[in-house]
């Protein structure tokens, strides 16, 4: 038997909790700066439009950190979720409802954070001039928006297979 403290799933383990930490901490900083740049208005947003900070770009900015911190709540169901089906392979028994629920949960949280992107962008262009962009890259993603279809899907095998392992033990 592999050592439990080895191994892919104990890896990713491992990774997934540095990744809930990292996002948090992304989280705080992105609330530093949408709290610092309402209580140091002028200078927070002039430092970081070189000075040519306006009331259209600053509305926009303070948008986009909101949404930041909106996106650092929906990864974070995202990470819980793929640790909790990450434990119940460690433990034998992925095919359950409730992992194929997980998964839908992780396929709606990833579609809502294309939708969050594309809403970021928007507000960047939107709020953009020629002499202060905001350069954020974005657009839409075929490849991110099949991830979110493939994760539909392999919900719904998730729930039939653990259908058919009820179905199984019943006639056992």
């Amino acid at each position: 038997m592999a050592d439990p403290k080895t191994g892919t799933l104990y890896l990713a383990r491992r990774v997934i909790r540095a990744l809930i930490v990292l996002n948090w901490m992304a989280g705080g900083f992105i609330l530093v700066l949408l709290v610092g740049s309402m209580a140091f208005d002028d200078l927070m947003m002039n430092a970081l439009t070189q000075g040519r900070a306006s009331p259209r770009l600053t509305a926009g900015m303070r948008a986009i950190m909101v949404l930041g911190l909106l996106s650092v709540l929906v990864i974070n169901v995202v990470l819980t979720r793929l640790s909790s089906i990450v434990d119940t392979v460690r433990a034998g028994d992925p095919f359950t409802l409730i992992n194929a629920g997980r998964l839908r949960t992780i396929a709606l949280a990833l579609a809502w954070l294309e939708i969050l992107h594309v809403f970021i962008g928007l507000i960047a262009t939107g709020v953009s001039t020629k002499s202060v962009p905001l350069e954020i890259e974005w657009g839409i993603s075929i490849t991110r928006w099949l991830a979110v279809l493939l994760l539909f899907v392999l919900a719904q095998v998730f729930e039939h297979g653990a259908s058919m392992r009820a179905d199984l033990e019943g006639t056992i």
